[in-house]
Order: C-alpha cells, then sequence, then structure tokens
C-alpha cells in the first residue's frame, strides 16, 4: 500500500514551467477562436438588423404576412418566400431522411466488403463537394424536362427545386448518420444479437436509437443548408412572389428572393430585402438551437 501511494505521488510532481506556459498559451488561443466566431455572428446579426430598421419601423410585423412585393408602389411582405422556403426544405427533407438513413445503415454495416465500402463512402460524400450551379443546370436541362413528360409541370416550380434540395443534403444526412451508427459499440450490437434479436431487429431497435442524438444533428444540420440554398433554388422555383400550393407551380424562397432583387435595389428595397435576410437568419438560427435542445436531450435517454 505504501508503495503504490509512493509511486503515485512521484506521478504529481509539479510539471515543467515551459509546459504549463505551452497548456495556458493554447487554452487561450482556443478561447480566442471560439469568442471571435460568436463576435463574428453577433457582427454580421447586428449589421443585417441596423441595416432592416427602416423596413421594420415601416412594415412592423405585417411584412411577415404580407404578399405583395411591390418595389415601384413600396410594398414589401415576405410571406410567399417564406412559405416557399419552409414547404421546399420540409418536402427535401421528407425525400432525403429515409434514403440518407438507409445509405448510412447500408455503408455502416458489412453488406459489402471494406474496399468496395470506401468507395461508395467517398462516392456520397463527393456529392457534397458538387458546387449548387451545377445541380442548377442539372435541374434545368434533366430533371425539369423529365418532371414535364410525367407530371402536370410546365417549367420551373416548387418541386424540381425541393428534389435538387433533397440530392443536395443526401449527403449530409448519410455522411453523419453513418458515423452516428459506427460509432455505436459493438457490445451493444453483439448482446441484440445474442438476446435473440435478429440483424434487421437489432439495427431498428438498438443501433438506431442509440445513435439518434448523431442522426438528428446530422438531419438538423441538412434543413439549415436547404433553408439557406440559394443558386439552386433560385434556379429552379420559378421565383414567382405568390403563394401556391401546388408544388408544380413557381414558387418563391427567401434566399432566392435575396439573389434575384438585390443587385439592383435601392432605398427602401434594400431594407426590406435586410428585413427578410434577418427572418431567414433568425430561421437558420431557431432551427440550429431546437437541434442542440434534441440531440441534448437524446444524449441523457
Amino acid at each position: 500500500m505504501s508503495s503504490v501511494s509512493g509511486d503515485f505521488n512521484q506521478r504529481l510532481e509539479p510539471r515543467p514551467p515551459r509546459e504549463r506556459v505551452t497548456d495556458n498559451s493554447f487554452k487561450w488561443a482556443a478561447r480566442i477562436f471560439a469568442l471571435s466566431i460568436l463576435a463574428m455572428l453577433i457582427w454580421i446579426a447586428a449589421i443585417v438588423a441596423i441595416r432592416a430598421v427602416p423596413a421594420i419601423a415601416e412594415f412592423g410585423l405585417g411584412f411577415w404576412v404580407n404578399s405583395s412585393w411591390n418595389p415601384p408602389r413600396e410594398e414589401y411582405g415576405v410571406l410567399p418566400a417564406i412559405y416557399g422556403t419552409i414547404v421546399s426544405s420540409i418536402i427535401a427533407l421528407g425525400i432525403s431522411v429515409p434514403i440518407g438513413l438507409g445509405v448510412a445503415i447500408f455503408l455502416s454495416e458489412d453488406y459489402l466488403p471494406p474496399k468496395v465500402q470506401r468507395i461508395f463512402v467517398f462516392l456520397v460524400e463527393l456529392l457534397a463537394a458538387v458546387p449548387s450551379v451545377v445541380y442548377g443546370l442539372w435541374g434545368i436541362f434533366v430533371l425539369i424536362p423529365f418532371l414535364k413528360e410525367i407530371t402536370p409541370l410546365k417549367g420551373p416550380g416548387m418541386l424540381p427545386a425541393a428534389l435538387v434540395l433533397a440530392v443536395m443534403v443526401l449527403p449530409i444526412i448519410a455522411a453523419i448518420s453513418r458515423d452516428a451508427i459506427s460509432s455505436v459499440p459493438k457490445d451493444l450490437r453483439q448482446a441484440a444479437v445474442g438476446l435473440g434479436a435478429t440483424r434487421w431487429e437489432a439495427i431498428i431497435l438498438v443501433i438506431l436509437p442509440a445513435a439518434s442524438s448523431g442522426i438528428i444533428g446530422g438531419i438538423m444540420l441538412a434543413l439549415g443548408r436547404a433553408l439557406g440554398e440559394t443558386m439552386a433554388a433560385t434556379m429552379l422555383i420559378g421565383n414567382a412572389n405568390k403563394v401556391n400550393l401546388s408544388i408544380f407551380e413557381p414558387s418563391n424562397t427567401i434566399a432566392s428572393l435575396l439573389a434575384n432583387q438585390f443587385a439592383e435595389a435601392s432605398g427602401l428595397q434594400v431594407a426590406a430585402l435586410m428585413y427578410a435576410a434577418l427572418i431567414l437568419f433568425a430561421m437558420t438560427l431557431v432551427v440550429n438551437i431546437l437541434a442542440q435542445m434534441l440531440v441534448k436531450r437524446l444524449q441523457r435517454i
């Protein structure tokens, strides 16, 4: 007992001053980098809010529910863009979540030889590296002509924009979900099989619930990407400032509204666009806060 205590005391010898200085320097550098990100976020939000003040004072909360966007008459409302942003993102997630989860399960379990599995993982992650303008061109020249043959779609609209958004967020969901599923301890899988569960029962009843915090985090990150996607949505959604309940009709998103009108805007129109940008910023911020709360709650289960 005394010899163990003596070895323990030897391991607690004071660290050399040089190591303490290095540790403290690293700690303060990490704090400064973290605070710089927070400061940059606050700075961007403050600039957008300040530039939006004239529109906030002029239109107030009516800006959220007004469907008119008429620069000559200085009438501005962002309801169609909010509707298009939310609906296109929900449709995109409705398509990409089941496919992404299926891809993640397929690539994380032992369905393929390791070499082939690595190739598929690389191809899925490569989808995230494709520029959004390329997706937009693919949608214009391939997807829309195809959809016009089999649906009532007449041209750009909500459906092709949502489908392309689904393709764009799919690698995010698949990659993060795969990492979450792969990090589930193998002992947990073996215990489920040892208790008599089949492979699919082990995946659905044990592995997916154990990896749910990571999967939910990936889905919410994909939702944030879908809400803010600009180029592909602008090229495919039709940019119509009216609420169309049909997914085959043109619509609009906040990001595409900003991209289309900011270059030629002036005066109150700039403030109205900043007000719309502030709304989009708030939407993405709320999504990320909800994601963090949900992930933390699932981690306690």
